[in-house]
C-alpha cells in the first residue's frame, strides 16, 4: 500500500483537536451541584461515543485525501512463435526397411512417423518438442493433401501423423513434393488469419516459416516443378528444410569424391531448394542420423519467448471515503435520537 498525497496526514492532529476542544464546550452553567448529588447520569455517559464517531469520520476523510493506492506484480510470456508446414513423403518406396540398432528392422514410413511425433511433443531426451509453434502437415506421393492445418493441437496432430499411412495404389503411387511445397507455402503465406486462433497464447507474431520436407526419391509427378515451388517459398520468405531419407545401400551407388560426398540428381535438387530458400539439406541413411537432422533443425529454429514484468496499480481512496460516509450517518442518526440531548 502506498499513498499519492502522504502530506494528507499532517492534518489529523489539527481534526482531533477540533473534535476534542468543541465537545468540551457544551453544557450548562448552574450556581451549584448540591441538589443534584443523587443524580443518576443516565444516556449522558455514552456521549463520548459521539467524539468516536467523529474521530473515525475525519480519520477516514484524511485517509481518502492521501490517495491510497495498491500495486500489484503481473507477468507475461510473449513468445515469437515459428510456423512450421511438415511434409511427408507417403509413396510406395518409403515401405523400404532399414534396420534399426537395437531395434530390428523397420519401414521408412515408420520411422518417419517416429521421428515426426518426436519432433512436435518431445521426448524429454533430444527433442525439446514445439508447444508454442503453429504446426501444419502435408503428406503427398503423386496428389498433396493437407492432414492438418497449421495448429496449436499437437496432441490431435500427434495422432495424425500415427494414422498416416502409405500410398500404394498404383494410380495414386508417385512423388510430388514440388506440389506438397507449393500448397505449404500458400499455408503459411494465409496464416495471418489463424492470429485468433488461440488468444490466451499471447503469441504476438510469427517470426519464422518453415517447411520441413521429408523425402526418399525425385520430383516425378504433379503440376509443380521443384524450384518453381523453391521460387515461390523465396518470395514469400518460406525456408525450406530439405531431407533426403535412405539407407547405406543408396550412398555405394555413388561415387565420393575426394573432396567430400557427392550427390544425386534428386538431391542436388533439393540441395538447391534449401540453399536458394535460406534453409539446409542433409541426407539420412538410417534413424540414428534422421534423429540428428531433426535434432538440428530444432536448435536452429526456436522459438523466441520474451518475459515481461509490469505493475497494475489499484486505487483504494473510495475505501476509507465510504467508511467515513458510514460512520458520518451514524453518528447523525444517533445524534438526532438515542443521544438527543438539550
Amino acid at each position: 500500500m502506498s499513498f499519492v498525497f502522504p502530506w494528507a496526514f499532517l492534518l489529523l492532529p489539527f481534526a482531533l483537536w477540533a473534535v476534542f476542544r468543541g465537545s468540551g464546550k457544551s453544557g450548562t452553567t448552574v450556581a451549584s451541584l448540591r441538589q443534584w448529588g443523587n443524580f443518576k447520569r443516565g444516556k449522558t455517559r455514552f456521549l463520548w461515543i459521539q467524539r468516536a464517531l467523529e474521530t473515525i469520520f475525519f480519520t477516514g476523510l484524511i485517509f481518502a485525501l492521501a490517495r491510497p493506492q495498491a500495486g500489484t506484480s503481473e507477468t507475461v510470456e510473449e513468445a515469437e512463435g515459428i510456423a512450421i508446414e511438415l511434409l511427408v513423403d507417403v509413396s510406395s518406396s518409403m515401405d523400404r526397411s532399414i534396420e534399426v540398432q537395437g531395434e530390428g528392422v523397420k519401414t521408412r514410413m515408420e520411422i518417419a512417423k517416429d521421428l515426426l511425433e518426436r519432433f512436435i511433443a518431445g521426448d524429454g531426451e533430444r527433442l525439446a518438442g514445439r508447444p508454442d509453434d503453429l504446426i501444419g502437415l502435408i503428406s503427398f506421393a503423386r496428389y498433396a493433401d493437407t492432414r492438418s492445418p497449421l495448429t496449436f493441437g499437437h496432441d490431435a496432430l500427434v495422432q495424425i501423423v500415427r494414422e498416416l499411412e502409405i500410398q500404394d495404389r498404383p494410380n495414386e503411387d508417385g512423388t510430388a513434393y514440388g506440389d506438397a511445397l507449393i500448397l505449404a507455402c500458400a499455408r503459411l503465406e494465409k496464416m495471418d488469419e489463424l492470429k485468433s486462433l488461440n488468444a490466451s497464447r499471447q503469441l504476438t507474431d510469427i517470426q519464422s516459416r518453415i517447411i520441413i520436407l521429408l523425402t526418399d526419391g525425385e520430383n516425378n509427378s504433379g503440376n509443380h516443378l521443384p524450384l518453381e515451388a523453391a521460387g515461390l517459398a523465396k518470395l514469400w520468405g518460406c525456408r525450406v528444410y530439405s531431407i533426403s531419407l535412405g539407407d547405406s545401400n543408396d550412398l555405394e551407388e555413388l561415387e565420393i569424391a575426394d573432396e567430400g560426398e557427392s550427390f544425386s540428381n534428386a538431391e542436388l535438387t533439393l540441395q538447391r531448394i534449401s540453399e536458394e530458400t535460406g534453409g539446409v539439406f542433409r541426407r539420412a541413411t538410417g534413424y540414428e542420423s534422421l534423429l540428428s537432422i531433426y535434432e538440428e533443425i530444432d536448435e536452429l529454429e526456436r522459438t523466441q519467448i520474451e518475459t515481461r514484468s509490469f505493475t497494475v496499480v489499484s486505487e483504494w481512496y473510495w475505501a476509507p471515503l465510504i467508511g467515513a460516509a458510514v460512520f458520518l450517518l451514524i453518528g447523525i442518526l444517533i445524534r438526532m435520537t438515542w443521544l438527543r440531548v438539550a
